[in-house]
């Protein structure tokens, strides 16, 4: 089987947040009072990234108004103390949000993006990234540098719903006229990205940059650490 086409989930796959959003997270806790540790807000964030892609998958933010959105992220913010083994009210994960959106931040691209990135698209391969994220995807993806490996870019509001629905999938595969065995969907989240790529019969690959993922956990996907060993998996098809 050949491979015509990889896409890419944005976060956590590509890029992260600088400063990381789990030490942007402790220090909100720690001005509200809440005593907690790196590995556990990294367990909160599982659970809340998970609701994230069920709610995502239903009604992008974009459809939202902005009292629903300030309620989505209020919850979103609950659920990451929540996982975290502590818990808060709505009205206090609304204050710990919006205390959060206050403080300074930029999108970083992890070392392994641009090489990969590179290799891959050397190689003839259709390349694009799937994202639940609503902002100018455009504009943060060309000030990063990435514009130039990517066909395209698809988010959830482009087409009305995201991942894990299909929606998002099918749209990718028909700009690159694709099936879906041959393509590829690379991302770090269980609910969205892999449930989603297998939903539409697209080879998923997990990408668990936090050890987040046991091997043995998931047995639907294959799981790598860096992009760098998508290599690898490509070499095993060919």
């Amino acid at each position: 089987m050949t491979i015509k086409a990889i896409f890419f989930d944005f976060y956590n796959t590509l890029s992260r947040f600088d400063p990381p959003r789990e030490d942007l997270q402790l220090n909100i806790c720690r001005s509200f009072g809440i005593n907690i540790t790196k590995p556990q807000i990294l367990n909160g964030y599982k659970l809340a990234d998970s609701f994230m892609a069920r709610e995502i998958g239903i009604n992008p933010l974009r459809n939202r108004t902005r009292q629903q959105v300030i309620q989505f992220f209020s919850e979103y913010q609950r659920l990451v103390i929540q996982g975290s083994g502590i818990d808060i009210s709505m009205e206090q994960g609304e204050s710990m949000f919006r205390a959060l959106r206050k403080l300074p931040y930029d999108f970083k691209l992890f070392e392994d993006a641009i090489p990969t990135l590179q290799i891959l698209s050397s190689k003839g391969l259709r390349l694009g990234i799937l994202s639940n994220n609503d902002d100018d995807m455009n504009s943060i993806c060309g000030k990063l540098g990435l514009n130039k490996y990517l066909d395209f870019i698809i988010t959830s509001g482009d087409v009305g719903s995201g991942k894990p629905k299909p929606e998002i999938f099918n749209k990718a595969l028909e700009i690159v006229n694709a099936k879906p065995c041959e393509s590829i969907h690379v991302g770090d989240q269980y609910e969205s990205d892999i449930k989603g790529a297998l939903g539409v019969g697209i080879r998923p690959v997990l990408i668990d940059r936090d050890d987040m993922y046991p091997e043995g956990t998931y047995n639907e996907s294959e799981r790598i650490e860096s992009l760098l060993q998508l290599q690898d998996i490509i070499d095993s098809i060919y």
